[in-house]
C-alpha cells in the first residue's frame, strides 16, 4: 500500500516562509525608521503596522492550511466572481494612489483587490485544468473558457491602471496553461493577439513610456525616471560583499524612495551585502524546489496544478522584484514576497501558502523500494503504484 503524510505538512516550506517574514520585519524596520521618525515622530511606526500584518498573515496561513484543498473545486468559481466584482468596484469607488485606483477601503481597513484576484485566478485555472484533462487541448471547450477568465481579470487590473500586476497575471496564467497541456499554438495565438495590445497600453501613459526609455538608455530628459533604480544600485555598491551592517543603511535616509516597499531588496544588499542577498534568494530557491516536490507527490491533478501555480507565483514575483532592483528589468511596482512592507500582498500570499501546505499534508510519501505481490507477481511498490493504481 502507498503511505500518505496524513496531517504532516512540509515543515521545510513552512520554516522558509516564516524565515522570510522574520527577515522582512528586520529589514522593513531598518528601511523605514528614518522616514517614520520624520513623518510620525516615532521610528517604530511602520514596524508596528508591519508586525501586525505579519501576525494576521500567519494566522490566515495556518487557518487556510486546515482546509482540504479539494474544497476549492466548488469554491473557486465563486471566489473568482467575487474578485471580478471587487475589481469592478475598485474602478468606480477605489482610492487613488499615484493616479491609479487600486485600493478599496472599508472603515480603517484597506486592501488591493488585485492581490485577491491573483490568488483566485490561479485557484480557478488549476481547478478547470484538472477537471478538463485532455479536453484542455481543444480550442472551444478547453482553452477558450480558460482564456476568457484570464482576459477578464487581466483587463480589469490593467484598467486601474496596474500594468505590472496585469502583465504578471497574464504571464503566470500562460505558463500554467502550458504546464496543464494546452496546445502551444493556442498559447502562441493568444500571445500574438495580446502582446500588441499590451504594448499600446504600456506606451499610452507618459510615465510608463519614460520608464521604458530610461531602462533602454534613452534621452537624458528621461533620467529622472531612473532615479529610484540608481539609488537602489548605489545601495548594492555600498554593501559590497558583507554589507555595512544592520541598521546602518545610508540610502534609507530619503535617498531611496519606497526603500521599505518595492526596493527593500536594495536595503538587504546595502546592509548585508552580496552574502545577504544570496542567502535571501537561496531561501526562495529552496521554496521553489520544495514546491515542485509537493506538486510531484500530489495525489491528484488538482493538487499538482495548485502546487505548481502557487510555487511559480511566489518564486516569479521574487525573481522579478530582484531583477527590477538590480536594473535587469524596467521599474515596476511588484513587492518582494513576505519581505516588502505591505498588507494585501503578504496576506493573500500567505493564504496561498496555506493551500500549498494543505496539499503537502496529503501528498504520497516516497514509496518504499520493497517488493510487493500483485496478482501473484513480485514487483516494486513504485511500479505497482504506477501500473495498477
Amino acid at each position: 500500500m502507498l503511505q500518505h503524510r496524513g496531517n504532516h505538512i512540509d515543515v521545510v516550506t513552512l520554516v522558509v516562509i516564516l524565515t522570510l517574514m522574520v527577515i522582512g520585519i528586520g529589514v522593513v524596520y531598518s528601511a523605514s525608521s528614518t522616514i517614520a521618525q520624520e513623518k510620525f515622530g516615532k521610528s517604530e511606526a511602520f514596524l508596528q503596522r508591519h508586525v501586525l500584518k505579519v501576525f494576521i498573515s500567519v494566522f490566515a496561513m495556518f487557518f487556510i492550511m486546515r482546509i482540504d484543498y479539494h474544497a476549492y473545486r466548488r469554491a473557486s468559481k465563486g471566489l473568482l466572481l467575487i474578485a471580478v466584482a471587487l475589481l469592478a468596484i475598485t474602478l468606480v469607488l477605489g482610492g487613488e494612489v499615484k493616479g491609479a485606483s487600486r485600493w478599496l477601503r472599508v472603515g480603517g481597513f484597506g486592501f488591493q483587490p488585485s492581490e485577491f484576484a491573483k490568488v483566485a485566478l490561479i485557484l480557478h485555472l488549476c481547478v478547470l485544468i484538472s477537471e478538463k484533462g485532455e479536453r484542455v487541448r481543444d480550442w472551444k471547450t478547453g482553452f477558450l473558457p480558460l482564456f476568457i477568465w484570464i482576459g477578464l481579470i487581466t483587463g480589469l487590473v490593467l484598467l486601474q491602471p496596474n500594468f505590472s500586476t496585469g502583465s504578471m497575471l497574464f504571464l503566470l496564467s500562460m505558463v500554467l496553461l502550458f504546464l496543464g497541456g494546452v496546445k502551444i499554438k493556442h498559447i502562441a495565438f493568444s500571445l500574438g493577439a495580446l502582446v500588441p495590445v499590451l504594448l499600446i497600453y504600456m506606451l499610452s501613459a507618459e510615465y510608463r513610456m519614460k520608464r521604458i526609455m530610461a531602462f533602454l538608455g534613452g534621452p537624458a530628459e528621461h533620467a529622472s525616471s531612473n532615479y529610484q533604480l540608481l539609488q537602489g544600485i548605489i545601495g548594492f555598491g555600498n554593501g559590497g560583499l558583507f554589507g555595512v551592517g544592520p541598521g546602518v543603511s545610508k540610502q534609507r535616509d530619503f535617498f531611496l524612495p519606497e526603500s521599505y516597499g518595492d526596493f527593500v531588496f536594495s536595503i538587504v544588499g546595502e546592509e548585508y551585502g552580496f552574502v545577504g542577498t544570496t542567502i535571501l534568494l537561496l531561501l526562495f530557491l529552496i521554496f521553489f524546489l520544495r514546491g515542485l516536490k509537493i506538486a510531484r507527490l500530489a495525489t491528484d491533478d488538482l493538487g499538482k496544478y495548485l502546487a505548481l501555480g502557487i510555487t511559480l507565483t511566489i518564486t516569479l514575483y521574487a525573481l522579478v522584484n530582484a531583477a527590477v532592483t538590480l536594473g535587469l528589468l524596467p521599474t515596476t511596482g511588484l513587492p518582494m514576497p513576505f519581505v516588502s512592507y505591505g498588507g494585501s500582498a503578504m496576506l493573500f500570499s500567505a493564504c496561498a501558502i496555506g493551500v500549498l501546505l494543505n496539499i503537502s499534508s496529503q501528498t504520497i510519501l516516497h514509496p518504499r523500494r520493497t517488493p510487493v505481490e500483485v496478482d501473484g507477481v513480485a514487483v516494486e511498490e513504485e511500479v505497482a503504484r504506477r501500473v495498477y493504481s
